[in-house]
């Protein structure tokens, strides 16, 4: 039997193009996400191949053990704060992240921050994919390999064979895509302990090769003080970035959340876990110094220099695990739901999510995975400023201006009486604070990509920073702007789906 909010919610005159199945608050029956079972989808997304080359990226520009082991976990706790924040109103309500952000930025507005944290999305499953399509070409003949299908070809940016392991990689993916949500949460509670153990399988292996850590504890930085604080502000928004993704769109998945505190302690544990995960990063790739005399970042070729038929299927079929987990959960979810929200009477969770599997073949990922400077201080970093400010808009428009009371009705009304209809349904007071928040990094990412050669220094400071300068300036001026409007919240409406939970 429904509940009485459910069969509420249902006898409301919602607008069709304003909702569908995928878009519809969870009613208590859907509400099955334990915090063993959310912690789990964290380990499933921590334990890949990019969380790794991240690490890795560290000790490539100079960083020493200790310091990129502090330098992720600091970002990780900054950003557990707008995570569980974020989280709260996706359980409270049962919406996901396109409804929670037409509470902000309008109901019609909210295509714009939602297509911006999709086009984040695209590119990360291009990336994952990729990833996935070297563990494939690893696998194959030596023979092949050296063919005349492995040469480069340049209008392409890499060799065709590479490119059609890529394409098998991304074909395979869209099986579990098919499941939806169900069959996203049971690949991950399975995958995490299978995770766990190859990663320590990894971890022991390194330490006998190369007769323990003494090396990586010894590795010192080869930085001067000031060239460690020029790569340690653009390292932790990079790191930062890394999951300001997810920061965004968690709703997607704490909507699915038993109560507040599953939410709150499954995503506790993610500090601790890309912590851990780094230290094995940091560590293998230190040790592959001693064992191999020169230091190797990405973790798939350092499979290719492992040798053994048996161990590199294995450490093929983990890499291929660790690399879907993270995939669907982080890459399609949000992509798949922005494009529902834009059009509920077309898009299925389905077709968006082989949309995004599209365009992040157009992303290119092959050319952002070229060296560790364009992997963080151009692709993390950059994206950051767009992320930052659409973060804050939402946090301060939930918590400061609607004191987390939200309408359910006005949220699916186009009705210009609604809380959240705004001006023709858009929020101009987010849409000029998400603008005004991300120009000034502008600059800095056009000197980045080599289109502008010469800035003046503070927007090369303003770029490194990217994600807490646009955070607070985008924060700051739309509540400065909403307050100058005198806007109030007079709906106050409080419809959970569930009751409050500790």
């Amino acid at each position: 039997m429904a509940s009485s909010s459910q069969l509420q919610f249902d006898d409301l005159d919602s607008d069709p193009t304003l909702i569908n199945d995928d878009l519809r608050p969870t009613n208590p029956d859907q509400r099955t996400f334990s915090g063993l079972e959310m912690a789990s989808l964290w380990v499933g997304l921590v334990v890949g191949v990019p969380s790794y080359y991240l690490a890795g990226s560290l000790v490539d520009l100079g960083m020493s053990w200790w310091q990129g082991i502090a330098t992720v976990v600091a970002a990780n706790i900054i950003l557990l704060v707008p995570l569980v924040l974020t989280g709260h109103p996706g359980t409270r309500y049962g919406i996901s992240f396109p409804v929670l952000a037409r509470s902000s930025f309008g109901i019609r507005g909210a295509h714009i921050p939602t297509l911006l944290r999709a086009l984040v999305g695209c590119g990360w499953y291009g990336i994952e994919s990729w990833i996935g399509g070297e563990a494939i070409f690893l696998l194959l003949p030596k023979t092949i390999k050296e063919s005349f299908f492995s040469q480069p070809v340049s209008w392409l940016g890499t060799s065709p064979l590479e490119f059609a392991c890529f394409i098998a990689f991304w074909l395979a993916q869209l099986g579990i895509v098919w499941k939806g949500i169900d069959g996203i949460r049971d690949l991950e509670k399975y995958s995490a302990p299978i995770l766990i153990l190859l990663t320590s399988c990894l971890l022991i292996w390194s330490y006998i090769k190369a007769g323990g850590f003494s090396h990586m504890l010894s590795l010192s930085s080869r930085l001067s003080s000031s060239e460690f604080w020029s790569l340690f502000f653009p390292s932790l928004t990079a790191n930062i970035s890394f999951w300001a993704t997810l920061a965004l769109n968690i709703p997607d998945f704490t909507r699915y959340a038993k109560s507040q505190r599953d939410q709150i302690i499954g995503q506790s544990g993610l500090p601790i876990f890309m912590g851990a995960f780094t230290f094995v990063g940091l560590a293998v790739t230190s040790s592959t110094e001693v064992i191999f005399g020169n230091v190797i970042s990405n973790p798939i070729q350092l499979l290719g220099q492992i040798g053994g038929v048996f161990t590199k299927i294995i450490a093929i079929l983990g890499i291929s695990l660790a690399t879907i987990t993270t995939n669907i959960a982080a890459n399609v979810v949000a992509p798949a739901n922005a494009l529902v929200n834009l059009s509920p009477s077309y898009f299925t969770f389905r077709k968006g999510a082989i949309l995004t599997a599209l365009l992040g073949i157009a992303f290119q990922p092959w050319r952002l995975l070229q060296s560790s400077e364009s992997f963080v201080n151009t692709w993390l970093v950059g994206y950051s400023a767009l992320l930052g400010p659409i973060g804050s808009i939402i946090l301060v428009d939930y918590y400061l201006i609607q004191r987390t009371n939200l309408s359910i009705k006005d949220l699916y009304s186009s009705s210009p009486g609604g809380a959240y209809y705004y001006s023709g349904g858009f929020n101009l007071a987010a849409i000029v604070a998400l603008i005004i928040g991300i120009l000034p990094v502008i600059p800095g990412f056009l000197q980045k990509v080599q289109i502008l050669s010469t800035i003046p220094n503070a927007f090369i400071i303003i770029y490194n920073n990217a994600w807490f300068f646009s955070f607070f300036l985008a924060g700051i001026l739309y509540w400065l702007i909403s307050y100058l409007k005198g806007r109030q919240n007079n709906h106050q409406l409080r419809t959970p789906l569930l009751p409050d939970t500790p």
